[in-house]
């Protein structure tokens, strides 16, 4: 049942600064604080055109040491981190899901000094390091959401060939093997970050996604997200309780007075609705779709599957070197943070990020346990069970159209993972 609400005039400015929550993306997955692309087609985020100022345009520039920590401080010895023995491509190019954000720290945490940020192309570039240590080559981080016409990163990482690894989600796999495959080869984030959430004053009774069915709420999430199809296949949902007009900003959850349920991320709404949207200024309820049943890895590191065998030597190198990026970011964020807010600053775009937000992304990623180890001692592995959860539930819960002969095996590999490498 969709609902429409005229939004105060007190709350336009909101709108605007809901943007800069509204996004940590996960590749093909209508998934946010609000995630850019859905699964099954590739929108641009309804409403924000005449919200979003235009790109700084500017000269890539040389970045000043930031002077914090020490990059990638960990445990990895610079004598194994040759990438150039390796054979790895330089630069290797990563495509993320989204502006540079807290649950994209490990890979920032490779960055190395005098790095470059290129304003118009908004990338990232500098030193790969691990251990320290440079590893000879260097590092690109492209930004995905506006910056590639909200495209799925699968289909950038078959439109562009020096591409070498992109982020995936779990589902977004699912959907688009038949055109775009990908296998997913490192799961830096072993919980998906996403949520629904709700006004607990509204909804005192309800403690889970279950519960909000039950109530009847209007759930507003984006158009044709997988996990609201599941979670109606599944009788949790009923389908009229579904509103996909979800544009990624906080105005029609205030201007509703908390009536309905949004889609986003545990580590920014919960922070940005009690302490920086000042007309709403109180703690929001939610759950996590994983803790709903709905267990995706999301932003995993992929690749194409006729890429593999080429870049087979250089990931063995690569992977443990992202595992432990990723301990070592969630034990001293700073130097890594420091660097994506540093990103967005000179990208000034739409997208805002503080040091408040980036220390409670942190927090929460630990405290959740979004950052994790699997059910064994590693970091970076992935669940062969899990993932084929996962394609069931959207096969059969969903009734979506997905490939008879599609297992979770051919969606990832742990083969480059260093099992030794946990928190």
């Amino acid at each position: 049942m969709k609902t429409t609400r005229t939004i105060p005039r007190a709350l336009v400015a909101l709108v605007a600064v809901g943007l800069v929550v509204a996004a940590c993306g996960d590749d093909d997955e209508a998934d946010t604080t609000v995630p850019p692309v859905d699964d099954t087609a590739s929108p641009t985020v309804p409403g924000t055109a005449a919200l979003t100022a235009p790109p700084t345009a500017a000269a890539t520039s040389t970045m000043p040491d930031t002077g914090s920590t020490t990059p990638g401080t960990g445990s990895v010895p610079s004598a194994t981190v040759d990438l150039v023995a390796a054979g790895c491509p330089d630069p290797l190019v990563i495509q993320t899901d989204w502006f540079p954000e807290s649950e994209h720290g490990g890979l920032y945490e490779m960055v190395g000094e005098g790095y470059e940020v290129d304003t118009d192309a908004k990338i990232v570039s500098g030193p790969l390091v691990a251990g320290g240590e440079e590893t000879g080559i260097d590092l690109e981080i492209r930004t995905g959401g506006p910056a590639i016409g909200y495209q799925p990163v699968s289909v950038r990482q078959y439109a562009d060939d020096d591409i070498h690894l992109g982020y995936a989600n779990t589902s977004g796999q699912v959907l688009r093997w038949s055109k775009t495959p990908t296998i997913s080869v490192v799961a830096p984030l072993e919980i998906d970050p996403q949520i629904i959430y709700w006004d607990p004053e509204t909804y005192p009774e309800v403690e889970t996604l279950a519960d909000l069915g039950e109530s009847g709420a209007t759930i507003n999430i984006l158009e044709g997200a997988t996990f609201a199809e599941v979670f109606v296949g599944q009788g949790i949902w009923q389908e009229d309780q579904i509103d996909g007009s979800y544009d990624g900003s906080p105005g029609r959850f205030i201007a509703a007075g908390g009536a309905l349920a949004q889609q986003g991320f545990a580590s920014a709404e919960p922070y940005t609705y009690e302490n920086v949207f000042e007309d709403w200024g109180k703690p929001v309820r939610y759950q996590l779709l994983h803790d709903a049943g709905f267990e995706v890895y999301s932003q995993t590191l992929s690749v194409k599957p006729d890429e593999l065998e080429e870049l087979r030597p250089c990931l063995e190198a690569f992977v443990p070197i992202v595992q432990q990026a990723q301990v070592d970011f969630v034990n001293a964020p700073d130097r890594a943070n420091a660097i994506i807010i540093d990103a967005v600053d000179r990208y000034g775009d739409s997208w805002q990020y503080d040091e408040a937000l980036a220390e409670y992304s942190v927090a929460t990623q630990k405290e959740l346990g979004l950052v994790g180890n699997g059910p064994d001692d590693t970091l970076g592995n992935m669940d062969e069970d899990r993932i084929q959860r996962v394609i069931d539930q959207i096969r059969d819960d969903a009734g979506l159209n997905v490939p008879d002969d599609l297992v979770a095996a051919d969606l990832f590999t742990n083969e480059f993972i260093d099992p030794d490498i946990g928190l």
